[in-house]
Protein backbone atom coordinates (compact mmCIF):
# COMPACT_ATOMS: atom_id res chain seq x y z
CA UNK A 1 0.00 0.00 0.00
CA UNK A 2 0.94 3.46 -0.54
CA UNK A 3 2.21 5.61 1.99
CA UNK A 4 0.65 9.47 2.48
CA UNK A 5 1.48 12.54 1.36
CA UNK A 6 1.51 14.76 4.13
CA UNK A 7 0.22 18.00 3.77
CA UNK A 8 0.76 21.03 6.20
CA UNK A 9 -1.50 23.58 6.33
CA UNK A 10 -5.16 23.89 4.82
CA UNK A 11 -5.63 27.31 3.39
CA UNK A 12 -6.22 27.87 -0.75
CA UNK A 13 -2.80 26.16 -1.30
CA UNK A 14 -3.08 22.99 0.93
CA UNK A 15 -6.71 22.03 0.16
CA UNK A 16 -6.25 22.39 -3.41
CA UNK A 17 -3.40 19.77 -3.28
CA UNK A 18 -5.38 18.09 -1.41
CA UNK A 19 -8.12 17.96 -4.05
CA UNK A 20 -5.67 17.23 -6.91
CA UNK A 21 -4.42 13.98 -4.93
CA UNK A 22 -7.97 13.09 -4.00
CA UNK A 23 -8.97 12.90 -8.07
CA UNK A 24 -5.42 10.81 -8.32
CA UNK A 25 -6.57 8.55 -5.62
CA UNK A 26 -3.36 9.49 -3.99
CA UNK A 27 -3.36 8.99 -0.30
CA UNK A 28 -3.09 12.21 1.91
CA UNK A 29 -3.14 13.52 5.37
CA UNK A 30 -4.12 17.49 6.02
CA UNK A 31 -2.84 18.31 9.26
CA UNK A 32 -4.03 22.10 10.17
CA UNK A 33 -4.38 24.09 13.11
CA UNK A 34 -8.24 25.59 11.79
CA UNK A 35 -7.39 28.82 13.61
CA UNK A 36 -10.60 30.83 12.87
CA UNK A 37 -9.11 33.43 10.60
CA UNK A 38 -6.35 33.24 8.74
CA UNK A 39 -5.37 34.74 4.86
CA UNK A 40 -7.26 32.12 3.23
CA UNK A 41 -10.45 32.66 5.43
CA UNK A 42 -10.46 36.63 5.40
CA UNK A 43 -9.14 36.53 1.62
CA UNK A 44 -11.34 38.73 -1.05
CA UNK A 45 -10.73 35.47 -3.18
CA UNK A 46 -10.83 38.10 -5.91
CA UNK A 47 -10.93 36.85 -9.86
CA UNK A 48 -9.83 39.56 -11.81
CA UNK A 49 -8.03 39.25 -15.28
CA UNK A 50 -6.89 43.02 -15.57
CA UNK A 51 -5.62 44.49 -12.38
CA UNK A 52 -3.25 46.99 -10.41
CA UNK A 53 -2.97 50.39 -10.45
CA UNK A 54 -1.08 50.03 -13.77
CA UNK A 55 -3.94 47.58 -15.51
CA UNK A 56 -2.17 44.79 -15.87
CA UNK A 57 -3.07 41.17 -17.43
CA UNK A 58 -2.81 38.97 -14.35
CA UNK A 59 -0.15 36.35 -14.73
CA UNK A 60 -0.82 33.86 -17.49
CA UNK A 61 -4.23 34.85 -16.66
CA UNK A 62 -5.57 32.61 -20.28
CA UNK A 63 -4.40 29.38 -18.39
CA UNK A 64 -4.85 29.96 -14.62
CA UNK A 65 -8.76 31.66 -15.16
CA UNK A 66 -10.47 28.31 -16.91
CA UNK A 67 -7.96 26.23 -14.72
CA UNK A 68 -10.00 27.99 -11.94
CA UNK A 69 -13.04 28.03 -12.76
CA UNK A 70 -13.18 23.88 -14.29
CA UNK A 71 -11.83 22.92 -10.46
CA UNK A 72 -14.12 25.09 -8.44
CA UNK A 73 -17.11 24.06 -10.25
CA UNK A 74 -16.09 20.27 -10.14
CA UNK A 75 -15.94 20.76 -6.24
CA UNK A 76 -19.07 22.55 -6.16
CA UNK A 77 -20.51 19.24 -7.56
CA UNK A 78 -18.60 17.25 -5.35
CA UNK A 79 -19.83 18.93 -2.51
CA UNK A 80 -23.16 20.23 -3.26
CA UNK A 81 -22.39 23.58 -2.36
CA UNK A 82 -21.69 26.58 -4.18
CA UNK A 83 -18.57 29.21 -3.60
CA UNK A 84 -17.71 30.51 -7.05
CA UNK A 85 -19.21 33.83 -8.10
CA UNK A 86 -18.68 34.74 -11.71
CA UNK A 87 -19.69 38.57 -11.48
CA UNK A 88 -19.15 41.73 -13.50
CA UNK A 89 -16.16 43.86 -12.28
CA UNK A 90 -16.58 47.42 -13.05
CA UNK A 91 -12.98 49.52 -12.65
CA UNK A 92 -13.38 53.17 -12.36
CA UNK A 93 -10.93 55.75 -12.90
CA UNK A 94 -9.25 57.55 -9.85
CA UNK A 95 -6.52 60.13 -11.79
CA UNK A 96 -6.60 61.27 -15.52
CA UNK A 97 -2.85 59.16 -16.21
CA UNK A 98 -5.39 55.85 -15.87
CA UNK A 99 -7.26 56.80 -18.61
CA UNK A 100 -4.24 57.43 -21.32
CA UNK A 101 -2.95 54.02 -19.81
CA UNK A 102 -6.75 52.59 -20.69
CA UNK A 103 -6.51 53.98 -24.24
CA UNK A 104 -3.41 51.93 -24.79
CA UNK A 105 -4.73 48.73 -22.93
CA UNK A 106 -7.99 48.92 -24.48
CA UNK A 107 -6.43 48.15 -28.07
CA UNK A 108 -4.28 45.39 -26.96
CA UNK A 109 -4.69 42.22 -28.59
CA UNK A 110 -3.47 40.63 -24.92
CA UNK A 111 -6.18 42.47 -23.28
CA UNK A 112 -9.31 42.47 -25.81
CA UNK A 113 -10.71 39.13 -24.56
CA UNK A 114 -11.16 40.22 -20.90
CA UNK A 115 -12.74 43.29 -22.02
CA UNK A 116 -16.77 43.53 -21.32
CA UNK A 117 -17.21 45.31 -25.45
CA UNK A 118 -20.33 46.84 -24.36
CA UNK A 119 -18.49 49.10 -21.86
CA UNK A 120 -16.79 50.09 -24.39
CA UNK A 121 -19.37 51.86 -25.69
CA UNK A 122 -21.01 53.43 -22.62
CA UNK A 123 -21.06 56.48 -21.09
CA UNK A 124 -19.13 57.18 -17.26
CA UNK A 125 -22.63 57.91 -16.42
CA UNK A 126 -23.00 54.17 -17.67
CA UNK A 127 -20.56 52.41 -16.12
CA UNK A 128 -21.88 53.41 -12.53
CA UNK A 129 -24.25 55.37 -11.44
CA UNK A 130 -22.76 58.63 -10.38
CA UNK A 131 -25.24 59.38 -7.67
CA UNK A 132 -23.87 56.36 -6.45
CA UNK A 133 -19.87 56.11 -7.15
CA UNK A 134 -17.20 58.72 -7.73
CA UNK A 135 -17.39 57.70 -11.72
CA UNK A 136 -16.83 60.93 -13.10
CA UNK A 137 -13.80 59.84 -14.69
CA UNK A 138 -15.20 56.78 -16.19
CA UNK A 139 -13.71 53.32 -16.71
CA UNK A 140 -14.53 49.82 -18.01
CA UNK A 141 -15.99 46.31 -17.48
CA UNK A 142 -13.44 43.27 -17.51
CA UNK A 143 -15.40 39.94 -18.57
CA UNK A 144 -14.37 36.57 -16.78
CA UNK A 145 -14.47 37.93 -13.12
CA UNK A 146 -16.00 36.91 -10.05
CA UNK A 147 -14.82 35.73 -6.59
CA UNK A 148 -14.35 32.42 -4.64
CA UNK A 149 -15.83 32.26 -1.25
CA UNK A 150 -12.84 31.50 0.26
CA UNK A 151 -14.48 30.67 4.03
CA UNK A 152 -17.22 28.28 2.79
CA UNK A 153 -14.71 26.20 0.11
CA UNK A 154 -12.58 25.62 2.75
CA UNK A 155 -14.63 25.02 5.54
CA UNK A 156 -16.70 22.11 3.00
CA UNK A 157 -13.46 20.68 1.93
CA UNK A 158 -12.26 20.40 5.69
CA UNK A 159 -15.43 18.62 6.21
CA UNK A 160 -15.12 16.62 3.53
CA UNK A 161 -11.93 15.26 4.33
CA UNK A 162 -12.27 14.93 8.28
CA UNK A 163 -15.48 12.75 7.09
CA UNK A 164 -12.90 10.35 4.95
CA UNK A 165 -10.29 10.32 7.61
CA UNK A 166 -7.77 12.66 5.79
CA UNK A 167 -7.46 15.11 7.93
CA UNK A 168 -7.21 16.52 11.40
CA UNK A 169 -6.54 19.45 13.74
CA UNK A 170 -3.34 19.82 14.70
CA UNK A 171 0.03 21.69 14.30
CA UNK A 172 3.48 20.26 12.66
CA UNK A 173 6.48 21.18 14.45
CA UNK A 174 9.77 21.95 12.13
CA UNK A 175 11.37 19.63 15.00
CA UNK A 176 9.17 17.22 14.66
CA UNK A 177 9.23 15.76 11.21
CA UNK A 178 12.18 13.44 10.89
CA UNK A 179 12.90 13.65 7.07
CA UNK A 180 14.83 10.91 5.80
CA UNK A 181 16.24 10.05 1.83
CA UNK A 182 13.41 7.42 1.57
CA UNK A 183 10.41 8.53 3.87
CA UNK A 184 9.31 11.47 6.30
CA UNK A 185 8.27 10.33 9.81
CA UNK A 186 5.74 12.65 11.90
CA UNK A 187 4.51 10.79 15.58
CA UNK A 188 5.83 7.66 14.51
CA UNK A 189 3.70 7.77 11.18
CA UNK A 190 5.49 7.53 7.74
CA UNK A 191 4.74 9.71 4.52
CA UNK A 192 5.96 9.27 1.32
CA UNK A 193 6.34 13.31 0.95
CA UNK A 194 5.21 16.24 3.25
CA UNK A 195 3.99 19.49 1.21
CA UNK A 196 4.71 22.72 3.00
CA UNK A 197 1.25 24.43 2.56
CA UNK A 198 2.09 27.51 5.57
CA UNK A 199 1.26 30.95 4.08
CA UNK A 200 3.42 33.52 5.55
CA UNK A 201 4.41 31.44 8.12
CA UNK A 202 6.48 29.88 5.78
CA UNK A 203 9.31 32.85 6.17
CA UNK A 204 9.96 31.80 10.06
CA UNK A 205 11.05 28.13 9.16
CA UNK A 206 14.49 26.86 9.31
CA UNK A 207 13.64 25.05 6.45
CA UNK A 208 13.51 27.76 3.77
CA UNK A 209 15.61 30.34 5.03
CA UNK A 210 16.60 31.50 2.09
CA UNK A 211 12.91 32.60 0.37
CA UNK A 212 12.82 36.53 0.48
CA UNK A 213 9.21 36.56 1.93
CA UNK A 214 7.80 39.94 1.25
CA UNK A 215 4.23 39.72 3.12
CA UNK A 216 1.54 42.48 3.68
CA UNK A 217 -1.47 42.38 5.46
CA UNK A 218 -4.79 43.33 4.20
CA UNK A 219 -7.41 44.56 6.52
CA UNK A 220 -11.40 43.82 4.88
CA UNK A 221 -14.55 44.60 6.32
CA UNK A 222 -18.39 44.02 5.94
CA UNK A 223 -20.89 47.00 4.93
CA UNK A 224 -23.77 48.18 6.10
CA UNK A 225 -25.53 50.61 3.56
CA UNK A 226 -28.57 51.04 1.19
CA UNK A 227 -27.21 47.94 -0.87
CA UNK A 228 -30.54 47.36 -2.82
CA UNK A 229 -30.08 50.22 -5.07
CA UNK A 230 -26.42 48.81 -6.71
CA UNK A 231 -26.15 46.30 -9.15
CA UNK A 232 -24.69 43.55 -8.33
CA UNK A 233 -21.47 43.93 -9.83
CA UNK A 234 -17.77 44.37 -8.26
CA UNK A 235 -16.58 47.70 -8.12
CA UNK A 236 -12.99 48.71 -7.81
CA UNK A 237 -11.35 52.26 -7.38
CA UNK A 238 -8.58 52.06 -5.46
CA UNK A 239 -11.22 50.06 -2.37
CA UNK A 240 -13.40 47.54 -3.56
CA UNK A 241 -16.73 46.42 -2.83
CA UNK A 242 -18.34 43.13 -3.82
CA UNK A 243 -22.06 41.22 -3.05
CA UNK A 244 -21.16 39.06 -0.42
CA UNK A 245 -24.92 37.61 -0.13
CA UNK A 246 -28.15 39.56 -1.08
CA UNK A 247 -27.99 41.55 1.97
CA UNK A 248 -24.17 42.10 2.45
CA UNK A 249 -21.33 43.30 0.98
CA UNK A 250 -17.85 43.08 1.75
CA UNK A 251 -14.91 45.47 0.84
CA UNK A 252 -11.63 46.44 0.96
CA UNK A 253 -8.23 46.44 1.27
CA UNK A 254 -5.24 47.86 2.64
CA UNK A 255 -1.81 46.65 2.18
CA UNK A 256 0.65 47.18 4.53
CA UNK A 257 3.94 45.88 5.93
CA UNK A 258 3.67 46.68 9.51
CA UNK A 259 1.86 44.26 11.41
CA UNK A 260 1.75 45.94 14.53
CA UNK A 261 -0.04 48.71 13.07
CA UNK A 262 -3.39 49.21 15.34
CA UNK A 263 -6.19 48.28 13.43
CA UNK A 264 -7.97 51.32 13.61
CA UNK A 265 -5.16 53.00 11.81
CA UNK A 266 -5.62 50.68 8.90
CA UNK A 267 -9.25 50.92 9.06
CA UNK A 268 -9.23 54.56 9.17
CA UNK A 269 -7.04 54.65 5.87
CA UNK A 270 -9.47 51.51 4.14
CA UNK A 271 -12.35 54.46 4.76
CA UNK A 272 -10.37 56.56 2.52
CA UNK A 273 -10.64 54.30 -0.25
CA UNK A 274 -14.27 53.38 0.45
CA UNK A 275 -14.90 56.99 0.13
CA UNK A 276 -13.22 57.77 -2.97
CA UNK A 277 -15.44 54.71 -4.19
CA UNK A 278 -18.58 55.17 -2.69
CA UNK A 279 -20.89 58.68 -2.58
CA UNK A 280 -23.75 57.02 -0.44
CA UNK A 281 -23.25 56.52 3.29
CA UNK A 282 -22.25 53.22 4.94
CA UNK A 283 -20.79 52.28 7.93
CA UNK A 284 -18.24 49.57 8.12
CA UNK A 285 -17.94 46.00 10.37
CA UNK A 286 -16.63 42.77 11.10
CA UNK A 287 -13.22 44.30 10.59
CA UNK A 288 -10.34 41.17 10.04
CA UNK A 289 -7.20 41.03 8.89
CA UNK A 290 -5.07 38.58 7.08
CA UNK A 291 -1.35 38.51 5.63
CA UNK A 292 -0.73 37.87 2.41
CA UNK A 293 2.38 35.36 1.03
CA UNK A 294 3.99 37.24 -0.77
CA UNK A 295 7.72 36.49 -2.04
CA UNK A 296 9.63 39.39 -3.69
CA UNK A 297 10.23 38.94 -6.95
CA UNK A 298 8.44 35.79 -7.51
CA UNK A 299 4.55 35.02 -8.75
CA UNK A 300 4.99 31.89 -6.52
CA UNK A 301 6.77 29.08 -5.17
CA UNK A 302 6.99 25.59 -5.41
CA UNK A 303 8.70 22.40 -6.28
CA UNK A 304 11.08 19.98 -4.62
CA UNK A 305 13.14 20.92 -1.83
CA UNK A 306 16.91 21.39 -3.03
CA UNK A 307 17.79 19.21 -0.05
CA UNK A 308 15.64 16.32 -0.17
CA UNK A 309 13.22 15.12 -2.91
CA UNK A 310 10.93 14.14 0.33
CA UNK A 311 10.01 17.50 1.01
CA UNK A 312 8.05 19.46 -1.20
CA UNK A 313 7.10 23.66 -1.08
CA UNK A 314 3.69 25.33 -2.19
CA UNK A 315 3.62 29.15 -1.78
CA UNK A 316 4.13 32.57 -2.51
CA UNK A 317 0.58 32.80 -4.14
CA UNK A 318 0.12 36.63 -2.69
CA UNK A 319 -3.19 38.10 -3.12
CA UNK A 320 -4.21 35.85 -5.89
CA UNK A 321 -4.20 32.18 -4.33
CA UNK A 322 -7.90 32.08 -5.44
CA UNK A 323 -6.92 32.30 -8.94
CA UNK A 324 -3.39 30.32 -9.10
CA UNK A 325 -3.79 27.55 -6.67
CA UNK A 326 -5.88 25.42 -9.09
CA UNK A 327 -3.52 25.16 -11.87
CA UNK A 328 -0.17 25.78 -9.59
CA UNK A 329 -1.89 22.71 -7.79
CA UNK A 330 -2.07 20.63 -10.87
CA UNK A 331 1.62 21.44 -11.70
CA UNK A 332 3.08 20.55 -8.67
CA UNK A 333 0.86 16.87 -8.27
CA UNK A 334 2.46 16.22 -11.96
CA UNK A 335 5.79 17.53 -10.87
CA UNK A 336 5.57 15.13 -7.87
CA UNK A 337 3.87 11.76 -9.36
CA UNK A 338 5.26 11.76 -12.96
CA UNK A 339 8.43 14.19 -12.53
CA UNK A 340 7.28 16.81 -14.86
CA UNK A 341 9.19 19.46 -15.29
CA UNK A 342 8.01 23.27 -13.16
CA UNK A 343 8.33 26.85 -15.11
CA UNK A 344 11.81 28.06 -14.10
CA UNK A 345 9.80 31.15 -12.59
CA UNK A 346 8.10 29.18 -9.87
CA UNK A 347 10.20 26.47 -9.43
CA UNK A 348 11.79 26.94 -5.82
CA UNK A 349 15.38 25.43 -6.59
CA UNK A 350 15.47 28.06 -9.00
CA UNK A 351 14.94 30.31 -5.67
CA UNK A 352 18.19 29.42 -3.84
Amino acid sequence: MRQPILIIGQGLAGTAIAWRLWQCGIPFLIVDPNQSETCSKVAAGLITPITGMRLNLSWRIADLLPAAEHFYRDIEKQLGVGFYHSLPHSRLFKEPREIALWEKRRIDPAFIPWIDSESESESADEIADPALFHSELGGFRQQGSGWLDTLTYLEASRQFFEENTCCQQGLVNESDLDIRADTIIWHDAEFSHAILCRGWQQSASDLTPWLPFDAARGVMVDLEFESSILSRHIYNRGGWILPHSPDRWRAGSTYEFDFQRPLEDSLADLQKKLQALLRIPFTMTRPRAGVRPIIKGRQAVLGRHPANDRLLVFNGLGSKGAMKSPLLSRWLVDHLLDHQPLDEAIDIRSNL
